[in-house]
């Protein structure tokens, strides 16, 4: 998957300036896709090129102007056939606290200790704003209306995929701390 599609499947919720779309990415995608915000102005203005997606200019008083990006028929052409492409890999882990977890045992476990707690930390405020989406998307709703209702699936799929991961985080955590308290203490 490459930015470009995710970029343009947070298109498919309408028209937005670069700063929606970088909040967007923060809100919608970022459970599985992660932007800086000069990398998203870049891509975009690649996209825009290519007839991916077009732009419209909007004046603002006091404020400089913004450029609204909608996708074109070219855009959804291609998110189809990013569909039609065969299975992709699974991403593996590429994890920098994993690697300080794996060689833990050759010295000090209280800095590893406490780069597991402020992971945890993280994850509990992902889990906070995906509760959050999740409320804005049920709108109400349980999630079986939802799911039989909504216009489109895939966001609210794509979120539970996101909550289930840090949901995981914690979990394996709370394990971590455990066994290196333990080891700490013998």
């Amino acid at each position: 998957m490459t930015l470009r599609n995710a970029v343009m499947a947070t298109l498919l919720e309408g028209e937005a300036s670069g700063y929606d779309l970088a909040k967007g990415f923060n809100a919608s995608v970022a459970n599985f896709w992660t932007a800086t915000p000069q990398q998203l102005y870049r891509e975009l203005d690649r996209m825009e090129r290519e007839g991916l997606v077009t732009a419209r200019v909007v004046r603002q008083e006091r404020r400089p102007d913004k450029r609204l990006f909608s996708l074109t028929d070219a855009g959804h052409d291609a998110l189809r056939a990013h569909l039609a492409d065969p299975i992709t890999r699974p991403t593996a882990i590429r994890d920098g606290l994993l690697v300080k977890v794996q060689c833990a045992d050759i010295g000090e476990l209280a800095p590893v200790q406490a780069d597991i707690t402020a992971h945890m930390t993280w994850s509990r405020d992902k889990l906070a704003r995906y509760e959050r989406l999740r409320e804005r998307l049920l709108g109400g709703r349980t999630e079986e209306e939802h799911l039989a209702e909504a216009e489109r699936v895939g966001p609210y799929l794509t979120l539970l995929r996101g909550i289930a991961f840090e949901e995981e985080n914690l979990r394996w955590g709370e394990l971590a701390l455990r066994v290196l308290a333990a080891r700490s203490s013998g």
